[in-house]
């Protein structure tokens, strides 16, 4: 039976085209088939990815609905969600090739706005959906509601609904808590809001939380799935976030716990910890 692997990259860098023109060598060498049309989804084994999140988010697009594990090496800035870097290509294509990895299952968010005259229009995401004002010289006026009650209204810049690996993307930026990624839950983390309670939060994995673009703002409001597929949301708006059906998996060739690849993946400083070994 032909073993197909979907090989994503950063078109637009040519570090990305090398490494995928080599991923490509390597799988070949293997006995494997690698297949570079995004729209042939059937039958693959894998998909490995070349580039940032970025490249990451995007490729999960193409795979969705596959059930294939993603597995990706950083040719971008921070790569949280990458497994390697380039170095270990060679030694990336090997443990695939040998299935030689565990698959770890990320939660998503399922996203539903309804506008004021009834028409829903659906999106999903893996880090986050945002609800931004839609131009930059007023705030959107929103209500906010968790389990179908009110919590809070306020204007903001913006409101991030966020998964527990969206806790270092954009949840982050805004000031939100990071989160393990087996954690089951779900953010809220509004963004330069005018209010006395407008703390993120962080709520349990079944609850369903709600954003109202309130009738009297001034400007429209888009919600952002992942910062790449966007959703209109004109002023009356309803929009409801869930845990997602349908969540990634990503192939993991390392143990690595998420504290040690926080501390690499932001620099972090550690100088002074003695472990268990320093205890007294």
């Amino acid at each position: 039976m032909t073993r197909r692997v979907l090989v994503v990259m950063h078109e637009g860098r040519p570090a990305a085209v090398e490494a995928a023109a080599q991923v490509e060598r390597e799988l070949r060498e293997r006995g494997m088939t690698p297949v570079r049309d995004t729209g042939d989804t059937d039958g693959l084994e894998l998909v490995i990815v070349l580039g940032g999140d970025g490249t990451i988010l995007r490729a999960a697009e193409l795979a969705r609905g596959s059930d294939v594990p993603l597995v990706g090496v950083n040719l971008g800035h921070v790569g949280f969600l990458a497994e390697a870097e380039p170095d270990g290509i060679r030694e990336v294509v090997r443990r695939v090739a040998e299935r030689d990895y565990t698959v770890e299952e990320r939660m998503t968010i399922d996203v539903a706005v309804t506008h004021p005259g009834g028409e829903v229009v659906h999106g999903w995401a893996i880090n986050e959906a945002s609800v931004e004002k839609s131009g930059r010289a007023r705030m959107v006026e929103v209500a906010l509601g968790v389990d179908g009650r009110g919590v809070s209204t306020f204007g903001c810049d913006s409101v991030v609904l966020a998964t527990p690996t969206g806790s270092t993307a954009y949840a982050f930026s805004g000031g939100g808590p990071i989160v393990w990624p087996d954690v089951e839950a779900l953010l809220v983390v509004p963004v330069a809001a005018h209010a006395l309670f407008a703390r993120p939060m962080v709520v349990g994995p079944s609850s369903v939380l709600a954003v109202e673009v309130l009738p009297r703002s001034e400007r429209a409001a888009v919600v952002w799935c992942d910062g790449r597929r966007r959703l209109p949301a004109p002023a009356g708006s309803h929009i409801e976030v869930r845990r997602g059906a349908q969540p990634v998996k990503l192939a993991r060739l390392e143990p690595t716990p998420f504290s040690g690849r926080l501390v690499a993946k932001f620099d972090l400083p550690v100088t002074g910890w003695r472990g268990e070994r320093g205890a007294s």
